[in-house]
């Protein structure tokens, strides 16, 4: 399911949210103009890294590649030696939340953020919302590292803090109704779904996906990321709800 809107107004203009968007599209035009990947390797956590605390410490990748033999193409396995790190590892898990893989994942992951983002900074103010973003963002990245410690693929972006806005979202807004649409190959259904629904089917997808993940030792999607992203931002929405961050209820609007 893909989010439309939900029916929750915003009190106030939601400028840390709209910075968040502008800091990411930035980062993307930088990526996309670096087209050999440097940028994801000297910016995104390395795990490995971030265990040895060196930013030099030598990673090697394997990929799959596609070699030109005498007798036709096949498939190799291709060895690389990642770049450096521009910043101390520990530091990586704040850079990496404003990189992303590619085209579609940048839009999902800014997407998203737009459809959640501006309720909870509304209920938390600018300064509120900056430390869920932030905090979620780097306990998501710890998420990952503890379940992939020993991994030299570089981790990037902002969905394990995208996840922490949505968890505090679930938290804040249980009565909030979202209007989404289902696209089935060539048609395309528009639901009005309960928020509460709708994030819990994205969090049991990220979950299952996690585990099966790894049952079979396949990698890819720092799935354990956003599940350890979504918790983390319901639990600070439960603490930050009981401080003077919170700004109060908002009442929901009718589609």
């Amino acid at each position: 399911m893909i989010p439309l809107r939900d029916n929750i107004p915003s009190r106030i203009t939601p400028f840390v949210n709209y910075a968040i968007i502008a800091l990411c599209t930035i980062s993307f035009v930088l990526q996309s103009m670096a087209s050999d990947g440097k940028i994801a390797e000297r910016f995104g956590m390395i795990p490995l890294r971030v265990q040895l605390m060196k930013a030099d410490a030598e990673a090697v990748i394997e990929r799959p590649a596609i070699a030109v033999t005498p007798v036709g193409p096949r498939r190799v396995i291709e060895r690389h030696k990642l770049e450096t790190s521009a910043v101390p590892p520990a530091l990586t898990m704040v850079t990496c939340m404003f990189l992303h893989g590619g085209l579609m994942h940048f839009l999902g992951n800014m997407w998203f953020l737009y459809i959640f983002g501006d309720n909870v900074e509304d209920r938390l103010g600018h300064i509120g919302y900056a430390m869920v973003y932030l905090g979620t963002g780097i306990l998501a990245g710890l998420a990952h590292y503890l379940t992939n410690s020993d991994s030299v693929i570089p981790t990037i972006g902002a969905s394990g803090a995208i996840a922490g806005v949505m968890g505090a979202y679930a938290w804040f807004y249980p009565h909030a109704r979202v209007q989404a649409v289902i696209p089935l190959v060539i048609i395309f259904q528009i639901l009005i779904v309960p928020a509460p629904v709708f994030l819990g089917i994205w969090f049991v997808f990220q979950t299952v996906s996690g585990l099966s993940a790894s049952a079979d030792g396949m990698g890819g999607v720092a799935w354990w990321a956003h599940v350890g992203g979504f918790v983390a931002g319901a639990a600070v929405a439960v603490i930050l709800g009981r401080t003077h961050f919170d700004q109060g209820r908002v009442e929901e609007r009718r589609f």
